[in-house]
């Protein structure tokens, strides 16, 4: 992967630190911002809509909780991370200024409108968002000749995808066979997102490991990282084309069981415990352990021996809350010319995060009669973890780099 921190310039070779607002200058600035404060509202939202003391419109209870933590939140921080790292991979520039500005809009009017009465509204403004970053961030790529990376394009338009089959499903457009509606929409959109993380995961912990432990030998295997990730694509094609029934079940677990061991092996040769005393990068390994225990408790779920919701918010809760937050707090200091060291509120919000990962995991399968009062519990510790980023970052994200170069 290419750096996404550059190295610096002597301080005397430095331009002068600009002055303003640079909310628009690079993809990460205003979607990390607008990512972090949405999460930190919308699960409230829904841990109110949980207990039954709100209602919605269009999107209604689990769907929309569902929808919005992964085509609201995660893809705005996917996109943002894209074209921040799109333009180092390819050399060309990604929206920036007007054209960043309209598409944080249509994201923005994405998640008023899954919560008003205007369903095709919602999804058509909904599907323009992924199919205009896919076509944004494939303009930069193509143009730079960076062939590496245009999968990313393939999986924005898997997610833009599976988003058209939850709307057209929600609103009695679509009528697909049992077993592949809008609840196997969002499980291939699940299994994307998992797809991208184990990507950026194999690619960035082990390096920013051994760049600041020092010692840490983090390794990464040929082998490991070919089932890692060919287990993962696997998993994929299966949900995508596999009818659910007692036939197919053992396959799956199978797999299942295969991929929960490969991540497995492929974190602990990156060496987590090395990591202890680096809250920037410990945060990377505790998300990605989540990845093993989800697809662990998915296998056990497709067994039938515990509930399918741990394994889901393993991942989601656990996985991409982690690992989202961290790369966030990371790409933003060394994008912004901080140090890149976490702080005391960094660390308070990975703990949070974590701590709401566990919550919302252990609570229901240790005693059924646990799931309100961990899924509230777990909601606010999720909110503390992302208000405290966006508290804490808005100076940072609406601000010219401290060392004056654009970006």
């Amino acid at each position: 992967m290419t750096v996404l921190l550059r190295i610096d310039e002597p301080a005397s070779q430095r331009p002068p630190p600009g002055r303003g607002f640079a909310l628009w200058a690079l993809g990460f600035r205003p979607f990390y911002l607008l990512a972090s404060g949405f999460a930190a509202l919308s699960i409230l939202l829904w841990a109110l809509q949980f207990g039954g003391w709100l209602d919605a419109a269009y999107l209604r209870g689990p769907v929309w909780h569902a929808h919005e933590m992964l085509f609201g939140y995660t893809l705005a921080v996917v996109v943002g991370f894209l074209f921040t790292a799109g333009q180092n991979w390819s050399g060309q520039p990604t929206p920036k200024g007007g054209l960043l500005m309209a598409l944080a809009l249509l994201w923005l009017a994405g998640r008023v409108l899954v919560v008003t009465p205007w369903a095709m509204a919602a999804a058509l403004v909904n599907l323009a968002f992924p199919l205009a970053a896919a076509a944004a961030l494939a303009r930069a790529l193509v143009a730079g000749g960076n062939r590496r990376n245009y999968f990313f394009v393939g999986l924005l338009l898997m997610l833009g995808l599976a988003q058209a089959v939850v709307h057209a499903v929600q609103m009695n457009l679509l009528v697909l066979p049992a077993g592949f509606g809008a609840q196997a929409a969002l499980q291939l959109a699940l299994d994307v997102v998992l797809f991208i993380m184990a990507v950026m995961g194999g690619r960035v912990i082990p390096m920013f490991t051994n760049n600041s432990v020092p010692g840490a030998q983090a390794r990464r295997l040929p082998w490991v990282e070919k089932a890692s990730l060919g287990s993962v694509l696997a998993l994929i094609a299966a949900d995508l084309l596999l009818p659910r029934g007692p036939w197919t079940a053992p396959l799956l677990i199978a797999l299942l069981g295969v991929a929960m061991l490969a991540h497995g092996a492929r974190l602990w040769l990156w060496q987590p415990l090395v990591t202890r005393h680096t809250p920037l990068v410990w945060v990377l390994h505790a998300a990605y352990a989540w990845i093993p225990l989800h697809l662990g408790l998915r296998a056990l779920a497709e067994a039938g021996w515990v509930a399918s919701s741990p394994a889901t918010h393993a991942l989601t809760a656990g996985a991409i809350g982690a690992l989202t937050l961290g790369m966030m707090t990371r790409t933003a200091r060394g994008h912004t010319a901080q140090p890149l060291r976490a702080d005391r509120w960094d660390t308070l919000s990975y703990a949070a995060v974590l701590g709401a990962a566990l919550l919302r995991v252990a609570g229901p399968l240790l005693q059924a009669q646990w799931l309100l009062p961990a899924v509230l519990a777990s909601a606010l510790l999720w909110s503390l973890a992302f208000a405290i980023y966006f508290w804490r970052y808005f100076p940072l994200l609406t601000r010219p780099r401290a060392d004056g170069r654009p970006g």
